[in-house]
């Protein structure tokens, strides 16, 4: 059940938001999947973009993808779960590109199984919790001060349909991904007056490399059929979602969580 060919569609129509033309944007996880796509996207429109990840090499080829579009691109490994890693990548990103506008903060994982919350580790976790909550708020810790100072900015934050009704997940990411959406609220309400947006998004199933990977075709058949638009979602389907939060035309928009769904939610 291969997806390619729905990418390559949705990425030619990529719609093109003047106001971004210029912005600086950090993607944390930014080497892969949604990251990934979200770099491409938001160099599509103009944007100077720093990618972020740990695996140099998957970074690299994000960063040559781009160069090779025509676009600018510059690879930042950092581990997101360390705050003095945070801020060498954002002074990095500063020093080459200029001040950061656009912050899409992806980065997440974990190593927690699916299964009951009595058989989860203590090292499991907070691995978890710390590659997605933790990673979220050390990203923000680092870029807001200067959002504020500037006067304006934007921030989207990842977090995953676990967080918005019981799924199969492991207990602590489903935990640590409904922290990313009520950390996205408080720090929206709390920057509002600063001119900063902070919103969130909150994808289903979506056809990444490690789901085509590990999941059978068979399972990704029977999740699309629960799906109401009768399919999964592809990174590019996340990333369109991001360059609208990113933009001008989401100007009125913050403390939100965004379903990127397919209609695959309950409230």
């Amino acid at each position: 059940m291969s997806s390619a060919p729905v990418e390559r569609e949705r990425y030619s129509k990529a719609p093109t938001y003047p106001d971004l033309a210029g912005k600086v944007a950090v993607v944390t996880g930014g080497s892969g999947g949604i990251g990934a796509a979200t770099c491409r996207l938001l160099a599509a429109n103009g944007v100077k973009v720093a990618v972020n990840g740990r695996d140099e090499a998957k970074i690299g080829a994000v960063v040559d993808t781009i160069r090779s579009a025509g676009g600018e691109a510059l690879g930042v490994a950092a581990d997101c779960t360390d705050l003095a890693a945070v801020e060498l990548m954002r002074e990095q990103t500063e020093a080459e590109f200029g001040a950061v506008g656009i912050v899409a903060a992806f980065a997440g994982g974990g190593r927690a199984r699916p299964g009951p919350l009595a058989q989860t580790t203590e090292e499991e976790w907070h691995a978890t919790v710390d590659a997605n909550l933790t990673a979220s708020f050390l990203t923000l810790k680092s870029f807001l001060p200067g959002m504020i100072e500037r006067g304006g900015g934007s921030i989207v934050t990842m977090a995953s349909s676990a967080a918005r009704f019981p799924t199969g997940a492991p207990v602590p990411y489903a935990a640590a991904k409904a922290g990313v959406v009520v950390l996205t609220s408080q720090v929206a309400s709390e920057v509002g007056s600063h001119k900063v947006r902070v919103n969130c998004l909150a994808p289903h199933t979506v056809l990444v490399e490690r789901t085509r990977r590990f999941m059978p075709e068979e399972d990704q058949r029977r999740i699309a059929a629960e799906i109401p638009l009768r399919r999964l979602g592809t990174p590019e389907d996340v990333a369109l979602a991001t360059l609208f939060l990113a933009s001008e035309s989401s100007s009125w928009i913050t403390g939100v969580t965004l379903d990127v769904a397919g209609g695959k939610v309950t409230d």
